[in-house]
């Protein structure tokens, strides 16, 4: 296994003469979208295909991004980005594949769908990402993992377009994608597990429910910013927090216990990873 850092900046956007295709502009789409257009790529440079588009993508129509063109409205597809649900992506592959050219990359950001089948569906060179939720902020991170077949140019095309709305890891490997799936992309679930449970504890020690909803999600989200912006590495952050005999180290040592949050999040990511490798199937 190995990483790669790709540094990119805007001018990579500013610079894209091609069409880049949006194949699915639902809420990671259009944050995709989103991104795009603030960080510079020409919105004349922008088709979207979509059955249901929104009325915030429909008004984007007036800065020059194409609605639903045909393959000869929308020109030449530099890269295509799909982003429909993967139940979906085959019934939509015909028409998808009729976008597709000798030089066009493919940049698939569906749970569970591996290259080969974008290949085998779509064409193109292909590059599989797993962004997360946070994406919707600016505060995303994606995971990305590159077809032989993908050049430079495009692997760094792909880059600007995925780093929009947040950072972004390159892999060599493909097998890991399932695990980066149950990490990251299902990541954002457990954390907002955690301050809907926070909470309900809260509760149940006595507190009132509004009291105890702000008291988890502002410290869930000041803690998570505190660890973005910290170089401590989160053992470290914690240890910060515990003074022996205190009530922290009191809930600690329930949560670190035996069974304890280590083994269930163990079996958690498990059962993720396991069920995007049924899913690629």
């Amino acid at each position: 296994m190995f990483v790669v850092t790709i540094v990119a900046d805007n001018s990579t956007l500013q610079n894209i003469t091609g069409t880049i295709l949006l194949a699915g502009a639902g809420k990671m789409g259009g944050a995709l979208l989103t991104g795009w257009l603030a960080g510079g790529l020409d919105p004349r440079r922008v088709a979207v295909v979509d059955p249901h588009i929104s009325p915030e993508i429909t008004a984007l129509a007036g800065r020059g991004v194409a609605l639903n063109p045909d393959v000869k409205a929308a020109g030449a597809v530099e890269t295509m980005v799909v982003a429909v649900k993967p139940q979906m992506f085959r019934e939509a592959g015909a028409r998808l594949r009729s976008f597709v050219s000798e030089t066009t990359s493919v940049v698939s950001i569906m749970a569970g769908t591996t290259i080969a089948s974008l290949q085998e569906v779509c064409g193109g060179a292909v590059v599989r990402a797993m962004p997360n939720t946070p994406a919707a902020i600016g505060r995303g991170i994606t995971v990305a993992v590159a077809a032989n077949d993908v050049s430079a140019q495009q692997r760094a095309v792909a880059d600007a377009l995925l780093r929009a709305t947040g950072s972004v890891e390159w892999v060599g490997d493909e097998g890991l994608m399932d695990a980066v799936t149950a990490v990251s992309g299902s990541g954002p679930a457990y954390v907002f597990l955690l301050a809907e449970e926070l909470a309900r504890a809260g509760v149940e020690a006595g507190l009132p429910e509004a009291l105890a909803t702000k008291l988890a999600r502002e410290t869930v989200a000041g803690s998570g910013e505190l660890l973005h912006q910290s170089e401590l590495a989160s053992s470290t952050l914690r240890q910060n927090v515990t003074s022996p005999g205190g009530t922290t180290a009191a809930a600690l040592g329930v949560l670190m216990g035996e069974p304890g949050l280590r083994d269930l999040m163990i079996r958690a990511i498990a059962a993720a990873t396991q069920r995007s490798k049924e899913l690629a199937k």
